[in-house]
């Protein structure tokens, strides 16, 4: 799965500053240092190079990628592939795009939650939006892999819990400038991106628009059910002009 976040760049919150956040900077560097040791990097000399390489790529995303038509066989190695495949990037495209928005949206996300419950959080929905995928293409014997769908759902969260925070976003038809809106304008139309995406793809493997939308709306839900509306995280006020009285 090659994830489709070209959009956006960077965000703020100002109800928390500087969060501590290892779960979120632990998945980055995990991600990170798998991608660098397994042969999707290139970078290992024990995987060889050539036909050698890319034959070694393809044995390692079958082994710990979802493979739709394994999975819903029966096939016992299958099993676990939702959880291993959350770690496996296919390029490094794939690999920066995804760990970039883990860290401008894990961090207060997983401030809010808790290490715990963020650490399920992110395993489960992930897990549920690659099942999600693999359940609209159960004939395909294309692997699944990435952390988009996990990451989706650390969107839709955040969108809940920090609806005012000022994300930086690039528009290619604005040439590239960077622009701040309110994360309730940008999360959404994201959404619905991928939305209009899966729904005029054709059938079959490719980018996992889908395990974006499951996982988005899955993280929206999950936040809206645990914190409801009286908890929400708000945005404080910004601070007074220069002169004026201070309450």
């Amino acid at each position: 799965m090659v994830g489709d976040f070209r959009a956006l760049v960077g965000a703020a919150g100002r109800a928390v500053l500087r969060p501590s956040a290892p779960v979120t900077y632990g998945l980055i560097a995990l991600c990170c240092v798998l991608f660098v040791l397994g042969p999707a990097g290139g970078l290992n000399p024990a995987y060889g190079t050539g036909g050698e390489l890319l034959a070694a790529q393809r044995a390692y995303f079958l082994r710990w990628g979802v493979v739709p038509a394994e999975l819903f066989a029966g096939v016992p190695r299958a099993v676990l592939t939702p959880a291993t495949a959350l770690f496996v990037h296919g390029s490094w495209v794939h690999l920066l795009g995804n760990m970039l928005f883990l860290y401008v949206f894990g961090a207060l996300t997983e401030d809010r939650m808790g290490r715990v419950q963020f650490t399920l959080f992110y395993v489960g929905c992930g897990c549920l939006a690659l099942l999600g995928y693999a359940a609209a293409n159960a004939s395909s014997a294309q692997p699944l892999v990435g952390a988009s769908g996990a990451i989706s759902a650390v969107l839709g969260a955040f969108l809940f819990l920090f609806p005012r925070a000022r994300v930086t976003s690039l528009l290619p038809f604005l040439f590239f400038l960077p622009l701040r809106f309110p994360a309730w304008v940008v999360l959404p139309f994201w959404a619905a991106l991928q939305w209009l995406a899966a729904s005029r793809s054709p059938q079959g493997p490719g980018v996992a628009y889908l395990a974006h939308v499951v996982g988005f709306g899955l993280g929206f839900a999950y936040a809206w059910a645990r914190y409801g509306p009286a908890t929400k995280v708000k945005a404080a006020p910004p601070p007074a002009p220069e002169g004026e009285n201070q309450p």
